[in-house]
């Protein structure tokens, strides 16, 4: 019977090769996406299709309202930065980062976790090329994992214990692209704007886009995505 596993997708490239990953690995996959009052809620609709077509035995979306805090481009009405250059992107935290947002994200995996009787959480997250956010380095999964340990039954009582899997975050964009060819998959189901317009259809000059575009062109591969810039 194989293991279980609960799998974060935000429809986005990395959390899509997330899964692919998960389930090479001979993982029976949950997936869990979530409402938290992002601007780019397309994304919310191509991850119900990722679960679906790539056979994730259930799919959840927890709603939890981010906005109620703001203080982010995703959550409130910040400006998304755009055409910002790749040495921009990568000094300091921007204004897209979500206060607390994998924290919480993993929280709910966890809990989710420990009701499914499964002990592997896989997040997508990359500490190479990505746009800053402190939640996002080997250092604060390696802390979470730690507390996850400590504060659940499956932790204490578990016969092992509970793994959160990283398999992107030591990888560059284009790492992560071809690794996602390798494994079949769809990169058009994708979404990876933080600004896209009223038909989902992404704006190819925010931080995000810019990684993923940067991405594709050094992997030698052609992005199937529209983009309005």
């Amino acid at each position: 019977m194989p293991l279980k596993a609960i799998v974060l997708l935000s429809g986005g490239l990395d959390s899509t090769t997330t899964l692919a990953i998960a389930q090479n690995e001979g993982f029976e996959t949950l997936t869990l996406s979530f409402d938290y009052g992002q601007r780019h809620r397309v994304e919310l609709d191509r991850a119900r299709t990722i679960a679906e077509q790539m056979g994730a035995v259930e799919h959840r979306v927890v709603t939890v309202d981010l906005r109620q805090f703001g203080a982010s481009a995703l959550t409130d009405t910040i400006e998304v930065p755009t055409h910002r250059s790749a040495g921009e992107i990568t000094s300091g935290i921007p204004i897209t980062y979500v206060p607390a947002r994998n924290t919480i994200f993993l929280s709910y995996a966890l809990a989710c976790a420990e009701v499914m009787e499964c002990g592997d959480i896989f997040i997508g997250i990359n500490a190479i090329d990505y746009s800053g956010y402190p939640d996002c380095r080997p250092e604060y999964i390696a802390a979470f994992e730690k507390v996850a340990n400590l504060a659940t039954r499956i932790g204490v009582e578990g016969a092992r214990k509970l793994k959160i899997h990283t398999p992107l975050i030591q990888m560059t964009k284009a790492q992560i692209i071809k690794k996602g060819l390798d494994l079949g998959v769809n990169h058009s189901l994708t979404h990876s704007c933080y600004d896209p317009d009223e038909n989902g259809i992404a704006c190819g000059v925010c931080d995000s886009c810019l990684l993923r575009l940067k991405g594709f062109k050094e992997a030698g591969a052609l992005d199937p995505l529209k983009y309005r810039a």
